[in-house]
């Protein structure tokens, strides 16, 4: 009887000490919802700082683009502005006057000033040019065609007939423009 006694006793003292840990159980979970309260806004407090960081660093390189937009801005207006460009004329002594004579009068042919011929300097290439080039290709392939045995040689002959051939013809046709002047 002692034994049951002694059990009941024990059962009972394991009884209110199981309470006591429920109601410090139920406390502690009461304390760590509380705390995870805090650290969940500790965490909402870190995420809007963040987003604040976020929308500085957005404005400052909004300002700085447009910054830089302004620059580019009147860079290009400086670019834009006209400049002053120089330019050389080329005066030509007239040699077909009295050249043969040994007085020379100093006349000079047209310097852009007078009207007696109209010549002016034109940009590009000459008619010259252009027909040497075209007859120096066209004759070295007419070279290389025609010539069976030896083709790179038919090129090169060809290539100097072509390119003398299309020179004397386009000299010819800048006299009659007024590029050049006439013998």
């Amino acid at each position: 009887m002692r034994k049951i006694v002694l059990a009941g006793f024990l059962s009972v003292f394991l009884m209110t000490a199981c309470k006591k840990d429920d109601s410090v159980a139920e406390k502690s979970l009461e304390a760590q919802k509380l705390e995870f309260q805090a650290r969940q806004l500790e965490i909402e407090k870190q995420k809007l700082a963040i987003e604040k960081e976020k929308m500085v660093y957005e404005a400052q390189k909004k300002a700085d683009s447009i910054s830089e937009s302004k620059k580019a801005r009147a860079a290009a207006e400086n670019n834009s502005k006209p400049r002053v460009i120089r330019e050389t004329r080329t005066v030509y002594r007239d040699r077909s006057s009295n050249s043969g004579s040994g007085s020379s009068n100093g006349s000079y042919a047209n310097n852009g000033s007078g009207n007696s011929q109209g010549t002016t300097q034109k940009k590009g290439w000459s008619k010259a040019a252009k027909g040497t080039v075209i007859g120096t290709v066209g004759g070295a392939a007419v070279g290389a065609i025609v010539a069976k045995k030896n083709r790179g040689l038919g090129a090169v002959i060809g290539g100097v007939v072509g390119g003398a051939t299309g020179y004397t013809i386009g000299r010819s046709q800048d006299r009659k423009d007024g590029r050049v002047q006439p013998r």
